[in-house]
């Protein structure tokens, strides 16, 4: 386990997302049995959500650049039916005003509209291992403020998928983490560093 100053950021892990959804990134699906693995070896983990109303700002219809995805109350929107909620502490949205779209976790909001950052920071967290959809989005801007945040940040490289519409996508947008100061990482890296904190407490 990793102590209480650390915390898994799953971002939009949702149907949309996921092969046959509206807006699916190829192989999203297969990041989920690594999520689960991962998240039991934290003390907290949050999940974002984009929760879109049904005329967002982003959707073609008004001009943006996406088709209708993670519409407000719809299937698309819930979370990944494979992806174990039992470690979920939190899950928060974003992309739920109808002029504004946010790709920033952190920025997501709980039901008390208390922002992801706030809670983390209340809760004294000032590192955090981030997974989730998509590499070249989403997972791109939530690393990439949350250094400017001031948090120690560490991308999951094989718990992430990109969309590459153009195919070196995924690999700019972890080379700019990487430049920005994030550390990749692998799940195994990840696990055994949370192995190793495990021994180490357990010495006397």
């Amino acid at each position: 386990m990793f102590p209480s100053t650390t915390a898994l950021i799953l971002v939009d892990i949702q149907n949309d997302f996921c092969p046959g959804g509206a807006l699916a990134v190829p192989d999203g699906d297969q990041i989920i049995e690594v999520v689960n693995r991962l998240a039991p070896a934290f003390p907290f983990a949050a999940a974002t959500r984009d929760w879109h109303p049904p005329c967002h700002v982003s959707f073609k219809q008004q001009g943006g650049p996406w088709p209708p995805h993670c519409v407000q109350g719809t299937p698309g929107a819930e979370l990944h039916p494979d992806l174990d909620r039992s470690n979920l502490d939190l899950v928060v949205r974003k992309g739920y005003l109808l002029d504004r779209d946010t790709f920033e976790g952190l920025e997501a909001v709980s039901e008390s509209g208390d922002s992801l950052d706030k809670i983390l920071k209340e809760n004294e967290v000032d590192s955090i291992y981030v997974v989730g959809l998509a590499t070249d989005y989403c997972v791109k801007a939530t690393v990439l403020d949350a250094l400017k945040k001031g948090y120690r940040v560490f991308a999951v490289t094989d718990a992430m998928r990109a969309v590459n519409l153009d195919r070196e996508d995924g690999n700019k947008a972890l080379n700019q983490m990487a430049a920005a100061g994030a550390k990749l990482v692998t799940s195994e890296q990840v696990l055994q560093t949370a192995t190793e904190g495990r021994i180490s407490a357990s010495r006397p």
